[in-house]
Formats: structure tokens, C-alpha cells, sequence
């Protein structure tokens, strides 16, 4: 990987990861840190994980030590590559949480509500998801007692689906491994598109290889009342318009800011979640994204330090300046203009944490719905197969 707009060669990282049977290799130029590409090596491997599981990958290089893994992964390729771009890019996987679709909390609610009702035995995850952003999702009761739904599976399920079009075609069944969750098992996935568009997505995670109808049944339940109700049009058009822009917040110097909630009751077992607006000038050209993303990894790696962590971060760039501070309820990465002073900047977000405040509802999803499907002993499988070319994903529908 090459920072943007050199050419030189003799100061690049590298950064080698180890997992099991598996070397991963980054050569990088950026301003990432070692920790930020460790990170990035061990989220293709849980990537490749997510397709193969750990047990089958594991199993074949004790059967063969000089396997070449490229001959399972054969169709990967793009999803893979798509991964790398996300990492660089996406805050999501920057911060380890999920960005919501903002959305009046009633609409989410009524949403959360009718995935809770749309159930079958073994279901454990609904998840609607609209423009690659989150809209809600439902968790089965006592899965979660034991395990959440982690970011990163959510994140590395999102890739490979936006990833593939074959999951544009139709209704698609196929194993899918959550590896945060259990890195040795599969889910049975359901996964279908809501909208001829292809951006709003229902996936339901099942237990049961055997449930494809009646998983089925239960997508049609939730499509049959978001067509009632307008559901899925008020998604759509949410979807046209910007997120929303950081002119919003009243605070003339501000261009930019991520924000990560952290004082969530452990309780309610969500998703980490995080808020940003759409990027606007003079971060409208990709350069321009790419180094205002440069330099928010700067800050992520300041502030989390393994030797020295900071809590605050004052930092004039080139173009720029930026703050970043982390408290026990909050994580905040800001970009205003170049001129703003630490006072200055102090101040403008003291006016953003209380427009956050005001919009919390419609940013985030505060109280996750569950719901309690009664257990099918004996035709649930979270086991994993026997064997890694079992897996079926780059050919598999139903």
C-alpha cells in the first residue's frame, strides 16, 4: 500500500501476522501504525475465516502442510480486495462499531418490531440493513446471554455480501462463519435484496441447515409488512439524500467529526455504534478523503498507545486542525478549520455533544429489540463440517 502522492521506498513498514497454519504480510507506506496494520492483517484472516471456518483450515494443513489455500479461496478475490479498500477507509472498521442509518426512532422501532415478530425455531440474527448501514437488527434471548454480535462479524458479513452479486439474483442460502462469534462453526444465512435497487437487504442468521423455508416464510412476513406499511419506500428515500451534513450542528468552523458512544448498559448487549456526517468540501476528491482518514488514524494511534495513551489531542496540521478526546462516554475525532484555537475547538464541542444529545434517538439504536424462538434439539447445526470444501459459498443458492 502506497501513501498517496509519494514515490519513495525506503521507509516502509512491515508488519508480519501469524494465525495458526497462516502468515499474513502487510508492506505499507501510510501513516498507519504497526497495531493499525496488525489490525487490518487479522481482519482479511477473519475475512477468510468467515468463508472456510478455523476447524476446516486448521484440519487441512494437518492432513497437508504445503496446501496451497489459494484453491479454496478461488472467487474470493474481490471480496478480499474490496476488504482491503474498506480498512483504509471506512471508519467502521477504524473504531470497531457500526454506522446506523440515521432514521426517526419511531420508523426504526416499527422495523425492529416486525422483525421480532417475523420467527422461526433456530433463528438467532435478523439484521435489515439499508445502503451498507445498519437499520436494525433483532438477537434471539438466549444466544446473547452467552455471545453478542460482534462489529467485526457484522462488518466482514456486509463486505463479502456487497462484495459478491450473486446475492443480487434472488433468495441466497449459504454457510457463513461469524468468527468473532465462533471461528469454527457456520451459520446458515439467509440473504435477499428488498428493493429492485439492491440496497436495502434482509439477513437472517439461522442454525438449522434444514430451514430454508421456514426461514423463507419469515422474510415474506417481513416484506409483506414493510410494503403495508411504506416501510421500505421511507427506507428508499432516506437513501437519495445525504446522511446528513455537519451543517446541521450550527458550529461554522466544524467539517468534520466521528463519534463513538460508550456508556451503553451491558445489558442491552449491542452493537458498539458510531455517527458521522457525509464528507464535503474541501474533502470532496478521493486524495482529500484519504488524507483526512490519514490523519484520524494518527489520532486513533495517539490515543490508544499501548506505551503512553493520551485522552486529549490538540493537532495542527497542514490544512487543518484537529482534536480528539476520549472519556468514559464518549470516543470523538474532530476536523474544523485551520485557524480554530484549543479554546476555540474546546467550545465547538461542547455545541456538538449537545446536538449529539438532542439526536441520539435518530443516530443510534439506543434499546436493541430481542425476541425467544423455543430450541429445535437435534436439527440445529453449529457444528462445523467436515471439511473446508464443503463450504459451498462461491457456488451456493438456493
Amino acid at each position: 500500500k502506497e501513501g498517496k502522492g509519494t514515490d519513495k521506498y525506503y521507509d516502509h513498514k512491515l508488519v508480519f501476522v501469524q494465525q495458526g497454519p497462516l502468515v499474513l504480510v502487510s508492506v505499507s507506506h501510510t501513516l498507519q501504525s504497526e497495531l493499525q496494520l496488525r489490525q487490518e492483517l487479522l481482519y482479511v484472516y477473519d475475512q477468510i475465516i468467515s468463508m472456510l471456518t478455523q476447524a476446516s483450515i486448521t484440519r487441512i494443513f494437518e492432513r497437508k502442510k504445503n496446501y496451497d489455500l489459494r484453491r479454496l479461496l478461488t472467487g474470493s478475490e474481490k471480496i478480499l480486495d474490496r476488504l482491503l479498500n474498506l480498512v483504509e477507509s471506512d471508519p467502521c472498521f477504524l473504531l470497531g462499531a457500526v454506522r446506523c442509518l440515521p432514521l426517526a426512532a419511531s420508523l426504526r422501532d416499527s422495523l425492529g418490531t416486525l422483525l421480532q415478530k417475523a420467527i422461526t425455531p433456530n433463528l438467532v440474527f435478523s439484521i435489515l440493513v439499508a445502503g451498507s448501514q445498519l437499520v436494525t437488527t433483532v438477537q434471539e434471548k438466549t444466544v446473547i446471554e452467552d455471545c453478542r454480535l460482534e462489529p467485526t462479524d457484522l462488518h466482514l458479513l456486509l463486505n463479502l455480501i456487497g462484495a459478491t452479486s450473486a446475492f443480487q439474483t434472488g433468495e441466497i442460502w449459504t454457510p457463513i462463519c461469524l468468527p468473532r462469534f465462533n471461528p469454527d462453526c457456520y451459520f446458515y444465512a439467509y440473504i435477499s435484496y428488498l428493493d429492485s435497487e439492491c440496497t436495502v437487504c434482509l439477513i437472517l442468521l439461522s442454525t438449522d441447515k434444514d430451514s430454508f423455508y421456514s426461514v423463507s416464510d419469515c422474510k415474506k412476513h417481513i416484506e409483506e409488512g414493510m410494503r403495508t406499511q411504506n416501510y421500505l419506500q421511507a427506507l428508499s428515500s432516506g437513501l437519495k439524500s445525504p446522511s446528513y451534513s455537519v451543517g446541521l450542528v450550527g458550529v461554522p468552523d466544524l467539517r468534520h467529526f466521528m463519534y463513538k458512544p460508550l456508556d451503553i448498559p451491558d445489558n442491552y448487549r449491542q452493537l458498539p455504534q458510531f455517527t458521522s456526517p457525509e464528507l464535503e468540501g474541501p474533502y470532496c476528491s478521493e486524495n482529500e478523503r484519504h488524507r483526512l482518514f490519514d490523519l484520524y488514524h494518527y489520532l486513533h494511534d495517539r490515543i490508544h498507545s499501548t506505551s503512553r495513551p493520551l485522552r486529549l489531542i490538540y493537532h495542527v496540521a497542514e490544512k487543518e486542525t484537529l482534536l480528539a478526546w476520549v472519556t468514559s462516554k464518549f470516543e470523538l475525532y474532530t476536523c474544523f478549520n485551520p485557524l480554530v484555537t484549543k479554546a476555540g475547538a474546546i467550545n465547538v464541542l461542547t455545541k456538538l455533544l449537545r446536538w449529539i444529545k438532542k439526536e441520539e434517538d435518530r443516530l443510534f439504536i439506543r434499546y436493541p429489540p430481542k425476541y425467544s424462538t423455543t430450541p429445535n434439539p437435534g436439527k440445529g447445526s453449529r457444528g462445523p463440517r467436515t471439511d473446508g470444501t464443503e463450504n459451498g459459498f462461491f457456488g451456493g443458492g438456493h
